[in-house]
């Protein structure tokens, strides 16, 4: 079964290629003059004064976390129809997720029920703006200021992506205490492997940087002011990550427009449920292209009939608490989120990236009428 369309592929031009040679021919191939020009670039596209970039999307969680002083006996509300890392981080510093369930349009966390699960323990909210759909900041934001709770946006999915009315709308990663944003290749700006931090607070940015640079302070390489991590990001996907960044409203508009064409390809197969367009107050960043199969469909037989005509997709998203890593853990087994697991049971990501071609998606459409033709 060779993968003629592949879920993901990244877009890459002779201008990341000539930039990442560039570095290779000087010596700075880390903590180079890169790394602060990404980070001043994405602090300046996201209107915050910090960009601190590290390796990976889930060291920045984890460092924003330790950050904001979150540990032992803290709670941490998330989402379970999430990337795994979400919970993981939060198990990272030793304190407890607590899953809370999504609202059915936006897949984000449902602001109710985000209320309803704080304790005294609460010490945080990690919200995830789910597949590049914000979520609701407003209310999450009146819920965390009513409650002493800081937020933490997990924001790799959504570069672009913003929330608000015409004349207050901001960036997704510019609301939270602090923000992440992750770099994968699968993401709509890729660094290879990489991620960022967004500060406002000064003191929080001067951690940050210390704790991805192996806990180091001052300009001695063997000073180390606490226990850090190795979480630095290269000079050459620094390099990559810029020129992708000044492209940036280019990729988006293809996405947007990919995702416009299997709305209207898909829009006769009877009971597929497509991704909504537009939302009020929204402006969608589209990092994937995710429908919900019909009730009576059986989703692996789907999975099956298009990979054997060569057509990727995947299974956005499973559940966390549903994990085999994490099903046993006193967080999963107190879960109670009959939205998330009905949803979860029918979602199905479609080959989905910059440069996907329409006759590509033509092709994936015909095959999905008759691979749900077929698992009915």
């Amino acid at each position: 079964m060779t993968t003629r369309i592949p879920l993901s592929a990244p877009d890459i031009t002779q201008a990341e290629i000539d930039a990442v040679t560039a570095v290779l021919r000087t010596p700075h191939l880390s903590l180079g003059p890169e790394l602060p020009a990404f980070e001043a670039a994405l602090a300046a596209y996201h209107q915050v004064p910090h960009a601190i970039a590290v390796s990976s999307g889930t060291a920045g969680l984890h460092l924003a976390l330790l950050t904001l002083g979150i540990g032992e006996g803290h709670e941490v509300i998330v989402p379970s129809f999430a990337f795994i890392a979400v919970a993981n981080a939060v198990l990272q510093v030793r304190a407890t997720p607590v899953f809370v369930d999504i609202d059915p349009i936006t897949l984000n966390l449902d602001p109710a029920s985000v209320e309803q699960a704080i304790t005294p323990c609460t010490r945080a909210i990690i919200v995830v703006h789910t597949f590049g759909v914000p979520a609701q900041m407003d209310a999450l934001e009146d819920i965390a200021r009513r409650h002493n709770l800081l937020i933490v946006e997990d924001a790799c999915e959504a570069i672009g992506a913003e929330f608000g009315g015409p004349r207050q709308s901001r960036r997704a990663g510019s609301f939270g205490d602090l923000a992440v944003l992750g770099f994968y290749p699968n993401k709509q700006l890729t660094t290879g492997e990489g991620g960022a931090v967004l500060a406002h607070n000064p003191a929080h940015a001067e951690r940050l940087r210390s704790l991805r640079n192996q806990g180091r302070s001052g300009t001695d390489w063997l000073d180390h002011a606490e226990h850090g991590y190795n979480y630095r990001l290269s000079d050459v996907a620094c390099a990559l990550g810029r020129v992708q960044l000044s492209r940036i409203d280019e990729m988006l508009s293809q996405r947007r427009a990919a995702a416009e064409r299997y709305n209207k390809l898909l829009a006769n197969i009877p009971a597929l449920e497509l991704p909504p367009l537009t939302l009020p107050q929204r402006i969608i960043s589209w990092f994937v292209y995710v429908i919900r199969l019909p009730q009576d469909v059986d989703r692996d037989r789907v999975r099956a009939f298009l990979a054997v005509h060569g057509i990727a997709t995947g299974r956005y998203f499973a559940p966390i608490h549903l994990q085999p890593a994490w099903r046993a853990h006193p967080s999963a087994t107190a879960a109670q989120l009959p939205i998330t697991e009905s949803i979860a049971r029918r979602t199905l990501a479609l080959p989905f990236f910059n440069r996907i071609t329409p006759s590509q998606q033509e092709n994936v459409a015909t095959a999905l009428e008759e691979a749900i033709h077929s698992a009915s």
